[in-house]
């Protein structure tokens, strides 16, 4: 038996599943409870590379989850934390941040992007729907859509994001890097800002000139890494 039937079978033994958060053509995300210590897990099962998971084990962030266990063997299984709260995308239903508040969540995003892109991966799928407000902490979760850079491709392999928040080069035009993700980063600012994607009203003042160098269209003309926009912000 593979490490990847194990994990998947003492999944099923040891673990009730009390709801199913997503499902799609790629796979699977459901919540799961311990049947002996009560704890609740996100359990994710999809068909892609679960290398950005695997690189995540061993990591401690206050602003992504922790990852308990991921195995792959053609699909990608993983067992991660659980983050209890309200998704940004639910909170934005109702209002906008204020500044302060805005400025806040997007320097503890920068802190998580940060992570993953020191050990080459880049998250590709920075959105509302991917951020749980646990407290006064914003964790950013999903990494389905991660890659890990590539030095010898020209390209991404697959073509994944969210349409509004994918940088233009997630279409196939170039490799995506760190940069993508300062892209879709800028896209969230300006929503928590204003409720509209930039192309449709920009943020005003400082905060509209950091949305703006954010969201160029060329990688080069953005900010270089989440360090940086962080000390700008």
């Amino acid at each position: 038996m593979t490490l990847y039937e194990s994990f998947l079978e003492a999944v099923t033994t040891e673990y009730d599943t009390l709801r199913v958060l997503k499902q799609s053509p790629r796979g699977t995300v459901s919540v799961v409870r311990h049947k002996k210590s009560g704890t609740c897990y996100v359990f994710r099962r999809y068909s892609g590379s679960g290398e950005v998971y695997r690189r995540l084990l061993p990591v401690l962030c206050p602003h992504l989850p922790q990852i308990m266990e991921a195995e792959q063997d053609g699909q990608t299984a993983v067992l991660e934390e659980y983050v209890q709260g309200d998704t940004l995308a639910e909170l934005l239903m109702g209002a906008r941040l204020t500044e302060r508040e805005a400025r806040q969540v997007t320097m503890q995003l920068c802190q998580a992007l940060h992570v993953l892109h020191s050990m080459g991966a880049v998250h590709r799928d920075v959105k509302p729907e991917n951020v749980i407000l646990r407290g006064s902490d914003a964790v950013l979760i999903d990494f389905d859509a991660a890659r890990i850079y590539k030095d010898e491709s020209e390209s991404d392999t697959q073509v994944l994001g969210t349409t509004g928040f994918a940088a233009p080069e997630q279409y196939g035009i170039f490799q995506s890097d760190e940069r993508a993700d300062i892209f879709s980063l800028g896209v969230l600012l300006n929503i928590m800002l204003t409720g509209k994607h930039p192309s449709r009203e920009m943020a005003a003042g400082k905060m509209g000139r950091i949305v703006r160098k954010c969201t160029m269209t060329a990688p080069e003309q953005r900010y270089q890494s989440a360090r940086a926009l962080m000390e700008v912000l």
